[in-house]
């Protein structure tokens, strides 16, 4: 934050970084789908609620990420996007990740108590492999996109998606231990580590609400208020 006001520069969504944003985003969605179904048939069929739960994650990402798009899509047309349904749709999103974040602790508590011992699944471990090294790489090229256009929109997506990756190493890391050495409590507790990142990012959902593309929060301001958005000064 500036201590000094300064005018918000607009970002370009004319340029080559906004397409690139753009299929970025559709690629996030495609992917985080196929990702998804994977995740939790093969984490259904092991009974492993780390897979689960990573399947479920997936599910979450591609919703944030149709909001993401729907916006640059919006803003590339030259309309302006329906920030209700935007803050609504966000809100939906905090819940599911606060859910996701109450299955697998609940979930990872009764196999803990009951000792319940999953399968070791070699689906899951190939699945959240090929995310280690595609999600890092999706984060990173977005983050350029984000920053050439200078929409911090894009730039906090690319935030989200370095945060599934680390999600993606958490859920291999896991799984591939209880392969290697049958520690049954260490799905449980991938699960667990699972749920925290889930808070975290239903927290984020839930209090940045909109993030506007100058890099400030909407603060609540109404229209006709006759209160200045801080989407347009005091930011850098």
């Amino acid at each position: 934050m500036s201590s000094t006001p300064t005018t918000a520069t607009t970002p370009d969504v004319t340029g080559k970084a906004a397409r690139r944003a753009v299929r970025y985003a559709q690629f996030t969605i495609g992917y985080n789908v196929v990702e998804g179904i994977i995740a939790i048939a093969a984490g259904t069929v092991a009974g492993a609620v780390s897979l689960i739960g990573f399947g479920v994650d997936s599910s979450i990402e591609v919703a944030a990420a149709t909001v993401v798009l729907v916006r640059l899509l919006a803003e590339m047309k030259g309309g302006e996007p329906d920030e209700a349904k935007e803050r609504r749709a966000l809100k939906f999103i905090a819940v599911t990740f606060f859910a996701l974040a109450a299955y697998v602790t609940i979930e990872g508590i009764r196999d803990l108590v009951s000792g319940e011992k999953p399968d070791t699944s070699l689906v899951g471990i190939v699945l959240t492999g090929v995310s280690i090294v595609i999600m890092p790489w999706l984060a990173h090229a977005k983050r350029k996109a984000g920053l050439e256009m200078n929409s911090r929109l894009v730039v906090a997506d690319a935030a989200e998606t370095k945060l599934c990756a680390w999600l993606s190493v958490s859920t291999f890391a896991g799984l591939v231990a209880f392969a290697l050495l049958g520690w049954t409590w260490i799905d449980p507790v991938a699960g667990f580590v699972i749920a925290a990142f889930a808070i975290m990012e239903g927290k984020e959902a839930w209090e940045g609400e909109l993030v506007c593309d100058d890099g400030c929060e909407d603060d609540d301001n109404e229209p006709g208020s006759g209160q200045a958005s801080s989407c347009s000064q005091d930011c850098q």
